[in-house]
């Protein structure tokens, strides 16, 4: 079970531009191509997410429960490739800083072997590498690592024509860590809950969400640790009732203060009391951090 417990895996991030503030319209639609081919490569795009809200609900068998909205950012995404190689194993680049043993790419495609048992998935990876073009900074609370564990199952099916369902690859991806069945179903928005494997789309109008990410990275684990030490104790069900019924912009209208909207919040503050100094007035918190995010009108 991946529950929402371990960290995200992420690969390289140009630590010369970690520091950013992205600001260009989040719209869905534009999208149109799911997969990007020239005859050769194959290509699909990772996208990042924020929460709009995140509520731990609990904790069981190890794991933290929760109740989140989870929203694609489709203006900022990693691109991951099959490239044709000759390979003696499966192959990854752009993640040199990340063991391969390690990575959620890597850890997709065991899934995906041990799942289907269909050995046109290990002679597809004798002829082709994996190539990750990284713009999703790690510690971010992104999504970076599950989005890119999740296009690489999404594009293998494809690819190698596996027999296996949306929900299936969803209940896969969910061994692998909490974040991917939201990847994998690939709703712009989403309520999503339990340990992450109920995923349940919400239909709304895309936002204008601007990203910034100070030079700070966040520990998944240390966070949920952390929360789970101060301050699971306090959590109250009834605080909450009814949010995932909201849009997501009445949502992030109710306070300007993220330590309401996102229990993690107060959980990075103690495990990275540096963050306090990279609070904005009307800025939120996604996920186990460490990017702030609002919306502009």
């Amino acid at each position: 079970m991946g529950g929402f417990e371990g960290g995200d895996e992420g690969g390289f991030w140009d630590e010369d531009a970690i520091k950013t503030l992205i600001d260009k319209p989040n719209n869905p639609t534009k999208e149109k191509s799911f997969i990007e081919s020239d005859g050769s490569i194959y290509s699909i795009k990772a996208h990042a997410k924020v929460n709009i809200f995140l509520k731990i609900t609990g904790h069981k068998d190890g794991f933290h429960t929760l109740l989140s909205r989870f929203m694609r950012v489709d203006n900022l995404y990693d691109t991951i490739s099959f490239v044709p190689a000759n390979c003696k194993e499966f192959s990854i680049e752009g993640c040199d800083d990340i063991p391969l043993k390690s990575n959620t790419i890597y850890k997709a495609y065991k899934a995906l072997c041990d799942y289907t048992n269909d050995s046109d998935i290990e002679e597809f990876f004798l002829t082709h590498k994996v190539v990750v073009t990284k713009e999703i900074p790690s510690q971010a609370g992104l999504g970076g690592g599950s989005s890119d564990a999740s296009a690489f199952m999404l594009l293998a099916k494809e690819v190698c024509n596996l027999v296996i369902s949306t929900d299936e690859l969803s209940k896969v991806g969910s061994t692998i860590g909490s974040d991917l069945p939201f990847f994998i179903h690939n709703y712009p928005s989403a309520n999503v809950s339990g340990f992450g494997e109920i995923v349940e789309a919400f239909e709304e109008e895309a936002l204008h969400i601007e990203l910034y990410k100070p030079d700070i990275g966040c520990d998944t684990t240390l966070v949920y640790k952390t929360f789970k030490q101060h301050l699971l104790a306090d959590i109250d069900l009834s605080s909450f009732e009814g949010w995932e019924k909201l849009d997501s912009k009445s949502i992030l209208e109710m306070s300007d203060d993220p330590a309401l909207l996102n229990d993690l919040y107060a959980a990075s503050l103690i495990a990275y009391p540096e963050l306090k100094e990279e609070a904005k007035k009307g800025w939120f918190f996604s996920g186990s951090g460490s990017t702030f995010f609002t919306i502009k009108n």
